[in-house]
């Protein structure tokens, strides 16, 4: 019997050697490259985990020796340690080969020793093929050809998803499906938005570490966030944010992989108008509040102190009133302006410098709308422009010479730390003020803009 049992325990041991083996070779044309990468993804990034070193006999890169390999999708990068050269998959084999040519692009791509890699490349081929098709079917306006092409490709993808119910590729783009808006839906775009993620949470317990490793989560988070909300505002965008977080629940590597994906991506960010509050959103809804255990204190200090500076300048604040020096930097009271307490409906806060080449030509187009408006009688803002210049004579020099008829303040002498106050980081810097002193807009307008701004402004504030 023990003689059994002592065979039993070497086999086990022999599968259990042969299961951590693998050999991973890539033939690449034209590769100049020493040596390649293998890597795993990680939302936008790779972090390099193996050496595919280069056997100059068969002109092949090789990955190989004994460890584990959680089954996933990962990445053959180039030396530079960034560059993508292609995906592959480690599911049902550890010992293949994968040939193209130097763009390895899918049409180009041979597999050998991995039945699921190479089923994986020729769907990707085939999508690639239908790409080009469709583009050249545009271009002649054929809209019958197009359609039946639409119609052979939906066929075909539901065949492949049927025939590779088990190849992790296919499990992973199923997983990561949009949703379907049916026609019956009046508001297509909130149907969309609100059930984007429905599919995902429904089926991602099949795979966690493989979901959190793969491009296909990294691009749906990423056409989310930067198509499907690109043009929401700052409170929609926290609504969706809390809503995805709430289906996260206590999954704190999930929790991880979104947060630290989208808090940086709002911090200070200029692309949208708001996306600012956003990020003030995050930082005392999950990081402030211990929702993010992965953070470590020094992290959560500057972050703290950072969230303190901009909270105050963003969209819906009650602006700090600024009590400033004209020109003649006389310090008696008749000299001193405030932002605040002006008898127009709005008032603009221009941060310039007159060193600034983007600043002058911004400054030059203001004048031109100022003036008008106010040669016309009807002089919507005030503009407390702010020498952004410890040059003073310099600044004064600039003022005079250009004619500048609104609210002109600088020097040292002021009763708060403006750039503090409001978020000064840089020249030129904009913020308008309501009626009610509160900030309404924190990016710098175009002067030709403006009046449009106020106008939709006043027609959506109620």
């Amino acid at each position: 019997m023990k003689r059994y049992v002592l065979l039993f325990m070497m086999v086990c041991v022999a599968m259990g050697t042969e299961a951590q083996t693998y050999s991973f070779q890539f033939r690449v044309s034209n590769c100049k490259d020493s040596v390649l990468y293998v890597a795993q993804h990680y939302r936008d990034e790779v972090h390099v985990i193996d050496t595919a070193k280069y056997t100059g006999g068969s002109k092949t890169y090789v990955a190989s020796g004994r460890r584990e390999w959680p089954r996933g999708i990962y990445a053959l990068v180039r030396q530079d340690g960034q560059t993508v050269l292609t995906d592959f998959l480690v599911d049902d084999s550890r010992r293949f080969t994968i040939a193209g040519d130097s763009s390895m692009s899918a049409t180009s791509i041979k597999v050998k020793g991995s039945r699921n890699n190479a089923s994986m490349y020729r769907y990707m081929a085939r999508l690639q093929e239908a790409i080009a098709e469709q583009s050249a079917l545009k271009e002649k306006g054929d809209q019958v050809a197009m359609d039946r092409l639409n119609n052979e490709m939906t066929a075909y993808e539901e065949k492949v998803k049927q025939q590779e119910k088990n190849n992790l590729f296919f499990q992973l783009v199923d997983v990561c499906l949009n949703p379907d808006v049916p026609d019956t839906v009046k508001n297509k775009a909130y149907y969309y938005r609100t059930h984007y993620w429905n599919h995902l949470f429904d089926n991602r317990s099949r795979m966690t570490d493989e979901l959190l490793h793969s491009p296909q989560l990294f691009n749906k988070m990423n056409y989310f966030f930067f198509n499907v909300m690109y043009y929401a505002d700052a409170d929609t965008i926290c609504r969706e944010i809390d809503r995805l977080m709430a289906r996260i629940g206590d999954d704190t590597a999930m929790r991880r992989y979104v947060m630290q994906f989208v808090q940086p991506r709002y911090y200070r960010s200029t692309r949208n108008v708001g996306w600012d509050a956003v990020w003030c959103h995050l930082v005392e809804r999950y990081y402030l509040a211990d929702k993010c255990p992965w953070s470590k204190e020094s992290e959560l200090y500057v972050m703290k102190k950072n969230y303190q500076r901009i909270k105050q300048s963003i969209i819906g604040a009650q602006g700090q009133e600024l009590w400033m020096l004209d020109t003649t930097q006389i310090d008696s009271p008749e000299h001193w302006h405030s932002s605040h307490r002006q008898p127009t409906k709005y008032v603009i806060l221009w941060f310039w410098d007159p060193d600034c080449h983007h600043c002058q030509e911004q400054s030059s187009a203001l004048k031109i709308l100022y003036d008008s408006l106010c040669a016309a009688n009807n002089k919507r803002f005030e503009v407390y422009a702010v020498g952004y210049e410890s040059d003073v004579d310099k600044w004064k020099k600039y003022v005079k010479e250009h004619d500048f008829k609104w609210i002109n303040v600088g020097g040292t002498n002021v009763n708060i730390d403006y750039q503090e106050a409001y978020n000064v980081h840089g020249a030129p810097t904009m913020i308008i003020l309501d009626e009610n002193r509160k900030i309404i807009m924190n990016k710098v307008l175009p002067a030709k803009n403006l009046m449009a701004f106020f106008d939709n402004y006043e027609k959506n504030k109620h």
